[in-house]
């Protein structure tokens, strides 16, 4: 059996065992401090071994059109309220533009149109979910690779932030908004896209219209919906809360790797 068949059976007997714990992870706030410092000491282990038993530029599986999911789950925000976003929604997301800035030589301003002239990818994958059901969707949109490479990476660059239309609670310290983060490693695989299409239509409200990340080599959260900039950063300290995204920021592991 092979090592990713193994992880994701552990997958599954964590989901069962660790229910009352798991259950609303992409949901709801996880406020227990000892189950977040567990969550966070063992980061660093899963970080280590992940690299020692997988090639972190292979592709993942992909299926065929007759493996498409018939009930594809959406899950976390599912209809932003938020008033810049409703406004893009009320209008067709006509006047939606994607901003690429931070650490690049050549920020960018880009309409729906403009992303969908960008080289781009199609691909049949499946998003496991770390609450513990699976679902096969088609993605369809452009490769971020290409994108940076237009964009011009400085050489201080280190990591890509996803900044999101969705805020998902009201907090002091201001990191209610959601936002994601990955490394180039990921940012250059050839299967991670900002998706405009699933199952040949155009993205849904629920999954992520206009634009989402899909980064195939993670777990479901790390797959932002609702971007509305893209950040190339040296570190990850200054944002949120320090840990690099708006769930590792509440204890769960910011390399969410299957």
């Amino acid at each position: 059996m092979s090592t990713t068949t193994n992880r994701r059976r552990w997958l599954g007997v964590a989901g069962a065992t660790l229910g009352s714990l798991w259950l609303s992870a992409c949901n709801k706030l996880t406020n227990d401090p000892t189950f977040a410092g567990v969550l966070t000491k063992a980061e660093g282990l899963t970080q280590r071994a992940q690299r020692l038993v997988t090639d972190r530029k292979a592709l993942a599986k992909e299926f065929t059109a007759a493996d498409i999911s018939r009930d594809f789950k959406p899950n976390g925000s599912i209809d932003p309220t938020d008033y810049d976003y409703v406004a893009l929604r009320d209008n067709k997301f006509g006047d939606y533009s994607l901003t690429v800035d931070g650490l690049v030589e050549h920020p960018l301003e880009l309409t729906l149109a403009d992303l969908r002239a960008q080289p781009s990818r199609t691909q049949i994958t499946r998003h496991d979910c770390v609450e513990g059901w699976s679902s096969i969707g088609k993605w369809k949109g452009a490769r971020l690779g290409p994108l940076l490479d237009r964009a011009k990476l400085k050489p201080n660059a280190r990591y890509i932030v996803f900044h999101c239309a969705d805020t998902l609670e009201q907090t002091l310290d201001g990191t209610g908004q959601y936002y994601e983060s990955i490394d180039l490693i990921d940012a250059y695989h050839p299967q991670t896209i900002l998706a405009y299409e699933m199952n040949d239509a155009t993205l849904t409200v629920p999954h992520g219209a206009p634009l989402r990340l899909r980064v195939e080599r993670q777990l479901g959260y790390k797959q932002a919906k609702y971007i509305m900039r893209i950040e190339a950063v040296e570190k990850l300290d200054d944002l949120g809360r320090g840990k690099g995204g708006f769930w590792p920021d509440r204890g769960y592991e910011w390399y969410a790797g299957i």
